[in-house]
């Protein structure tokens, strides 16, 4: 059966010449523990260092700024809990959108139970924040803003250089969720105007389990999360995980080689799959921005379908794709993220999300809509049951 894979923004595979990297360092001489103070110590800790420049080399940061985490998930984690705790003198007051990702959901809502105030930022019906609401909400006590550079669900491209602009002025910390734009569209620190930036492997065909941290020189921060030793300047205790840190810094070589030509190529794909599903006349809406959008993404909800049945049918005829974030498949609840969109929940059960890669073609989005206009008949005519 022909597969075709569609869900990047869940996970990439991993790029051979990554495999072939890490393999290095799960071999040979190459095992050492890099705070071992011996030969095959410093063989590691001589790849790591390596790995630190490249890392940061691609977003414009020096190599003492990034400190290497589990995934983007632990790396939000720290920075939202990080920043708060460091500034807690300063002032309690937090903001985040209503539609960030539920690393950063979760954590300002732990530190609302700490004693913490938090406001979330609406967004329009593209999922857009408004950066001007930003400012209306401040207050002499928020400590930190915390925006996702590019939504995971509907593709939508934040104005976070504004609201980095806004955030110094004020002298307010800034952190932003970096995880599904990096290796897609530009991510500079300093054009973004941020303190705290989190960054994952996986979603640009690295390895899993494997991140990382950029935190700003002088930023005010606290290790709140790992104890233990004191590897990464003791921000984050724990071996490192050296050959996926390895991995991980060829896979951002990687991407910044190629993207420009990369994201050029994704966005005639992407407009090309979101002019003929909206052209086939199956019920189809667009979610997200209709322009300022990540080039590999495209979103819909289809009236009168369940998702976890066309996800169901799809995958059958070999089309891997999802209704929204992978960290929350299972969930009986609609996406918090189209709900916040002002989407009714009965039409966000509907969610689908294409998300294409480096393998994608002009044959697969043919093959794809092939597929889907019986596949949604089908479904269309079965009694829609709420889930």
């Amino acid at each position: 059966m022909r597969r075709i894979y569609f869900d990047h923004s869940a996970t990439t595979p991993v790029h051979p010449a990554v495999a072939e990297e890490m393999g290095r360092f799960l071999s040979g001489d190459n095992f050492g523990n890099p705070s071992s103070a011996h030969y095959y110590g410093f063989l590691a800790r001589r790849a790591l260092a390596e790995a630190r420049e490249k890392v940061a080399r691609a977003i414009g940061a020096a190599p003492a700024e990034i400190v290497f985490t589990s995934g983007g998930t632990e790396s939000a984690n720290l920075a939202v809990h990080g920043a708060a705790r460091a500034n807690s003198r300063r002032g309690n007051h937090v903001l985040t959108s209503a539609v960030e990702h539920h690393a950063v959901l979760d954590s300002v809502q732990a530190l609302k139970r700490e004693g913490f105030a938090v406001a979330m930022l609406p967004v329009d019906r593209f999922g857009l924040v408004d950066a001007a609401a930003a400012a209306a909400v401040l207050t002499e006590k928020t400590i930190l803003i915390s925006i996702m550079q590019a939504n995971n669900e509907v593709g939508t491209l934040m104005p976070v250089a504004e609201i980095g602009k806004l955030a110094r002025e004020r002298g307010i910390l800034f952190h932003v969720d970096a995880v599904q734009a990096l290796g897609k569209i530009p991510v500079q620190v300093d054009d973004l105007g941020v303190d705290l930036l989190s960054l994952s492997a996986h979603k640009i065909y690295g390895p899993k389990g494997v991140g990382a941290l950029y935190i700003r020189k002088g930023t005010p921060w606290k290790q709140s999360l790992c104890h233990g030793g004191s590897q990464e300047k003791s921000r984050r205790a724990g071996t490192e995980n050296v050959p996926g840190i390895i991995g991980f810094a060829r896979a951002v070589e990687l991407a910044m080689a190629g993207l420009v030509e990369e994201s050029r190529r994704l966005s005639l794909l992407r407009d090309k799959l979101i002019g003929a599903v909206l052209n086939a006349d199956l019920g189809a809406t667009l979610t997200g921005h209709p322009r300022e959008r990540l080039p590999n993404h495209a979103s819909f909800c289809f009236k009168g379908i369940e998702s976890r049945l066309l996800l169901r049918e799809l995958d059958r005829r070999g089309i891997a794709a999802s209704s929204g974030s992978a960290c929350t498949a299972g969930s009986q609840e609609p996406s918090h993220v189209l709900v916040a969109m002002g989407i009714p929940p009965i039409e966000a059960y509907g969610a689908l999300r294409l998300t294409m890669g480096r393998s994608n073609t002009e044959e697969d989005i043919d093959f794809f809509l092939s597929v889907l206009r019986p596949v949604v008949e089908r479904l269309r005519s079965l009694p829609f049951q709420d889930v």
